[in-house]
């Protein structure tokens, strides 16, 4: 599990007996000054997989949603990337427009 993960376990109203899987509350801030470094892209992944969890409220699909699931992460990342790549942070040096083109997903 990602760092800065809160989980929640709470009963399922149809089986109170069974408590849902743990599922990340909240996703780490990825821009600097918060991440002292370049997010990666396993840091873009995760926070894009806990995004698709949260939203579609599963924590793995099942066979037959495994395709969009994957496909709905894939593009939650790039739009990260995009959106980390595009952030203009106050009193931080921004990257010239060379090295943003470079980045991957970048379009």
């Amino acid at each position: 599990m990602p760092d800065g993960c809160i989980l929640a376990v709470r009963n399922r109203p149809d089986r109170p007996d069974r408590p849902r899987s743990a599922m990340c509350r909240s996703i780490k801030t990825l821009r600097p000054p918060v991440l002292p470094e370049e997010a990666t892209e396993d840091d873009i992944h995760a926070a894009a997989l806990q995004y698709v969890r949260k939203v579609s409220g599963f924590r793995a699909p099942a066979a037959h949603n495994r395709e969009v699931f994957e496909r709905a992460v894939a593009e939650v990342a790039g739009a990260t990337r995009r959106l980390l790549d595009g952030i203009e942070v106050r009193g931080a040096a921004r990257k010239p427009v060379s090295e943003r083109a470079e980045a991957p997903g970048a379009a």
